[in-house]
Formats: structure tokens, C-alpha cells, sequence
């Protein structure tokens, strides 16, 4: 392991769920496992304890709206700043322009050491989302340009990821370095799979579809069950298995019901265990994953993990990378074209696990891989400094 000490910052971390937290603790892990040391810093939630190889940093926050979920870091406290000095870290990466990135630009003075900032959301459409006053949906994007601009180095999750940099101003140069999964390649223990199958009442001739995610309507869950619904009066056996928690889940479920899905659909709510959500993935015959709405689609490379070929809408930044037929299934974001492929898909059992198969080779990517790569930039960038970078935004902080 290098002497190395980096920061891993970001406004969310387990016991939050969501993709950013996921992918700062496997850059965490595996940079302590592989690599440097590293701490990451994130704000403090009531009675978490953390239970980590890594260092974990928490600082003094507040609650958000609950709609929202999360809580909201204080980036000027006096106490937090003076014990971040103390770290003396050789290199900072930021995975959010919000309080995190605040944070950094006021303790990170004198020496200043290089600061890079991955671009994981689409807040070109975020922003809209959830700021309606148009007046206000300009401050919020000047503001999150700003702190992105205040970088030294600026990263991308896919191509995707990087347009919706550009939709929001943006006018540096950046890198794209693509996310990876934790899971182990390969499927889950045949038995395991075998029980699950039990457990929810799924007979031998009924096809399995699942959703891994957030139960918010923009992950375009209305499309699934709309697709499904087609589906069902196509008369196609399936059992779909929704898998998270979301301030829309008892929306989705009555949608659901409302489309006569009650009795082939199952919402299991969160599952924490990363081994039992493989099962999950092991037991599909296909991904539902239609989001225009995501990045990276690092729920895509879990179910490639696990040989499991997922549907998505072409030209979204999940669909990356995907061969139509061959690693996956792309369709137009309505719900007869997605109803369409997916009866198409269905037709063989054989093409599905072929096309499965090919998703596991082609467009699986471990955190080791993906995190050995970051980590050669990153030592790159401290060989530079503190020249320009060739990836270097406009703006310098100080």
C-alpha cells in the first residue's frame, strides 16, 4: 500500500442508499484494500455507527425534506474545517458539487493540493426537477457550474453523463472514468436460487423480470408496469420482482394494482445484503431497467454479473456499450415498443441466457478494475502537479 492519503468526499454515504454513496464506499474499500489510505468525509447521521476498514469522517449536518431523504452538511463550521486541516491529505476527490464541494474549498488552502470532481448526476435535469421557480433553477446551476469549475480535474461517469455536463454549462475538458459493481462474477448458489424461486410462489414456466432501484416515479417504473401490462394481455407468464424503498413506492404499488398486476408482482422493499440481492439477480431472466434518468447504470453491470441481460431505452447512458440482441435489449421509451422487445426477448429462453451470457463478458467491470484505473490518474495528476493539468478546468480557486 502507498503512502498516499486521499479524501473521498460526498453528501451522502450509507445508512443512505443511492448510487453516488454505493460507488464512494467501493472507492473507499477498494483504495484501502489495493491501494492508499483513505478517509472518506460525508455528513453525521443520528446513531450510525461505522463499521469500516476505512476511516469515515462524519460531520455536523441537518435534516433535509423528507421527500428528499437525505441530510444537508455544514460546510462552515469552524471545529470540522480546523480537524479536515489536520488531515493533510495529498489528493481530494469530491463525487458531489453541493456541501461537499463547499466544504473543500474552504479547508483546502495553503498548501492546496489537487482537487478532482466526478460528475455522477444529471442535474441539467435534476435542477428543473426539483427547483420550479425558473429564477432560482438559474442560481442553482450557476451555482453547482461554479463548484465544478473550482475543480482541477473534472470526471464523467459514461459519455452520457458527460453531454448532461455540457447541457449544464459546463465548458472544461473531462475524463470519463466509468463506475464498476462489487459483486463477485458469476451467479449465486443454485440453491439459494432454488429457495428465492420457492419463496415467492414462482412456477417453472413463468418468466422473471427485475427492477433493482429507487421506487421514484423518474426511474420510469410507469413505463415498466405499463410494459408489463401490455405483456400480461399478450398473454405472457411472469413474475416481476421490484427490489428498494422511495417516497413514491406506495404510488407504484397501487399503479401496479391498478394495471392488474397484483398477483404477478412482488415489492420487497430495501435489501441490504449485497449476497442476497446476487440471488435476486441470479433468479431474473431479464433486467428492467428502462431510467433515462441515471447515469451510469451500475445496477447494469450487476445484473451482467450475474449473466443476467437487462431491457433498456437506446441511447440512454445505461445502454452504453449495449449490442441489441447480443448484451442486452433496446427499445424507444414507450411502452408498446418495450413490450414489444421484451415478448421478442422472451420468445427463447435459450437467446435470453445466450444474451446473458454475452452481458456478463462484455459489459461486466469489478470496483477493482474500474478503481485501479482511477487510481493510476490519480497518481498521475499528483505527478503533475502543481502544473496545469491536461484535464484541467478554467477556473482556479485560488
Amino acid at each position: 500500500m502507498d503512502n498516499l492519503r486521499v479524501g473521498e468526499f460526498n453528501d451522502s454515504f450509507p445508512p443512505t442508499i443511492d448510487g453516488v454513496a454505493q460507488a464512494v464506499k467501493n472507492y473507499a474499500s477498494v483504495m484501502h484494500k489495493n491501494h492508499c489510505h483513505v478517509t472518506v468525509v460525508t455528513p453525521r447521521y443520528r446513531d450510525v455507527v461505522d463499521n469500516y476498514p476505512f476511516e469515515v469522517f462524519r460531520y455536523q449536518s441537518v435534516p433535509l425534506d423528507k421527500n428528499i431523504g437525505y441530510r444537508a452538511g455544514n460546510p462552515f463550521d469552524p471545529a470540522t474545517l480546523l480537524r479536515l486541516r489536520k488531515k493533510r491529505f495529498d489528493l481530494i476527490h469530491v463525487h458531489a458539487p453541493f456541501a461537499s464541494s463547499v466544504l473543500v474549498k474552504n479547508f483546502n488552502r495553503k498548501p492546496k493540493v489537487p482537487v478532482i470532481f466526478t460528475y455522477h448526476t444529471k442535474f441539467d435535469i435534476e435542477i428543473p426537477t426539483r427547483v420550479k421557480l425558473k429564477g432560482l433553477q438559474h442560481v442553482a446551476r450557476s451555482f453547482v457550474r461554479e463548484n465544478i469549475n473550482n475543480a482541477d480535474e473534472v470526471w464523467a461517469v459514461s459519455e452520457g453523463c458527460g453531454q448532461s455536463l455540457r447541457r449544464l454549462g459546463y465548458k472544461g475538458r473531462y475524463l470519463v472514468m466509468e463506475n464498476g459493481t462489487d459483486f463477485a462474477f458469476g451467479k449465486a448458489d443454485p440453491l439459494a436460487v432454488a429457495a428465492l424461486r420457492q419463496k415467492h410462489g414462482i412456477r417453472d414456466d413463468n418468466f422473471v423480470f427485475l427492477f433493482v432501484g429507487r421506487m421514484r416515479w423518474y426511474k420510469n417504473l410507469k413505463l415498466i408496469l405499463d410494459s408489463l401490462k401490455i405483456a400480461r394481455e399478450k398473454g405472457l407468464p411472469f413474475r416481476a420482482l421490484f427490489v428498494g424503498s422511495g417516497y413514491d413506492a406506495q404510488a407504484i404499488r397501487d399503479y401496479a394494482d391498478e394495471c392488474g398486476l397484483r398477483d404477478c408482482t412482488v415489492f420487497t422493499g430495501p435489501i441490504y445484503d449485497r449476497e442476497q440481492l446476487r440471488v435476486y439477480y441470479s433468479l431474473a431472466d431479464l433486467f428492467l431497467f428502462p431510467s433515462t434518468y441515471d447515469t451510469s447504470g451500475i445496477v447494469v453491470k450487476e445484473a451482467a454479473a450475474c449473466s443476467c441481460p437487462a431491457l433498456l431505452v437506446r441511447d440512454s447512458c445505461a445502454a452504453e456499450g449495449v449490442q441489441h440482441g447480443f448484451t442486452g435489449y433496446l427499445a424507444q421509451e414507450t411502452a408498446d415498443s418495450c413490450s414489444r422487445v421484451l415478448l421478442d426477448a422472451c420468445q427463447s429462453r435459450e437467446n435470453l441466457a445466450a444474451v446473458g451470457s454475452n452481458a456478463g463478458q462484455h459489459l461486466y467491470l469489478s470496483w477493482e478494475d474500474a478503481v485501479a484505473r482511477a487510481y493510476a490518474r490519480y497518481k498521475e495528476v499528483l505527478r503533475l502537479w502543481p502544473g496545469p493539468l491536461p484535464y484541467n478546468a478554467k477556473t482556479r480557486w485560488f
